[in-house]
């Protein structure tokens, strides 16, 4: 999935991307802002598209058009339901919107080979997943990771045997080709879920195409997971964004949040990839997660308070990427994308 950042306040950290786009205020979006959106949603692989580069930020510049026009929906709705158009705050948070690019995608594949978009770009894909590695390798040796981008290749290297028995969760999975990077850096215990049955269509025969068939690959809604398991290591590459542009976008964060929480195991990581959020955003988010978590332990009756205190799934911050390019904007310094770990208490 892809995420396309809605107005925040700037912050000094990551991600100030000049121009954003405008939110449920209404303010007029400029081109320059359609523009730089359009190019962070609109990142290429080297396999193509069925639509040429002009359609794609043309889409993406009228998605953001109606997003920077609209006003919050009122009421929960499912994805399935008529939505006002004033309501929608984009297509990108709508499921029938991956859909659609799902079967364009597939039917790009059975034609041509494609394997359609990379979110973020390859580079991207590569830095999360080398630097994961690198994340669980300080975890599986008894340590408190910090600037794990600094680790030395060999040391690096002698981490493919602890590797193999962590089991790993791609949320919003798409094409899974976040999941056969990580296969080739050790990881063998992969399942790719998304909401699109056409993603995860793709997702297999790409897997298969590319001999990564022991990747299992499920069609299952995080928001309203089945998975009957849970996971040491959670990957979250743009979901979260785009469940943010849904119309109920706030209410869906706040479910994101309580379903993850339980598909990472005590002692966990989730590492979540955004162009839609800073690190300090993120960590903020996690921060109100636990103050929720423990308004609701408080209101519990007294019997039951213990038990919720001793069952803790809020998280904690443990690390982020620091090797992405940055830029300066009104004497900040920042980043298009934000890579972040979290531990699970």
């Amino acid at each position: 999935m892809a995420g396309i950042r809605s107005q925040r306040e700037e912050s000094a950290d990551l991600n100030l991307t000049p121009n954003r786009v405008a939110g449920a205020g209404g303010d007029l979006v400029s081109d320059d802002e359609r523009s730089v959106a359009a190019d962070s949603w609109s990142i290429k692989s080297d396999y193509g598209s069925i639509l040429d580069e002009d359609q794609r930020h043309a889409d993406a510049a009228e998605a953001l058009s109606a997003a920077g026009n609209c006003r919050a929906a009122s009421d929960y709705s499912s994805d399935k339901d008529e939505l006002d158009a004033e309501g929608v705050a984009s297509m990108l948070g709508l499921k029938s919107y991956w859909d659609a690019a799902y079967a364009d995608e597939l039917a790009n594949f059975h034609e041509h080979g494609h394997a359609g978009e990379v979110w973020f770009g390859t580079d991207v894909v590569d830095v999360v997943a080398s630097w994961t590695k690198s994340l669980c390798f300080e975890i599986s040796h008894g340590h408190n990771p910090s600037h794990v981008d600094d680790i030395k290749s060999e040391t690096v290297g002698e981490s493919d045997k602890y590797l193999s028995s962590w089991s790993v969760l791609d949320i919003g999975t798409g094409n899974g080709l976040l999941l056969h990077e990580l296969a080739k850096q050790g990881f063998s215990d992969l399942t790719g879920v998304d909401y699109s049955e056409g993603a995860i269509k793709l997702a297999r025969r790409l897997a298969d195409r590319d001999g990564f068939s022991n990747i299992n690959l499920l069609v299952d809604d995080v928001l309203e997971t089945k998975l009957g398991r849970q996971f040491q290591l959670v990957l979250d590459k743009g979901t979260l964004d785009a469940i943010g542009l849904h119309p109920d976008g706030s209410i869906k964060r706040i479910m994101y949040w309580e379903s993850v929480s339980k598909l990472v195991a005590s002692g966990g990581i989730l590492v979540i990839t955004s162009c839609n959020n800073t690190k300090d955003e993120l960590v903020q988010e996690v921060e109100n997660f636990k103050q929720r978590r423990n308004d609701d332990i408080y209101q519990e009756p007294e019997s039951m308070k213990n038990q919720e205190a001793s069952r803790d799934s809020s998280f904690q911050y443990l690390d982020h990427v620091r090797t992405y390019p940055t830029f300066m904007f009104g004497g900040s310094e920042g980043s298009r994308v934000a890579t972040v770990a979290f531990l699970r208490n």
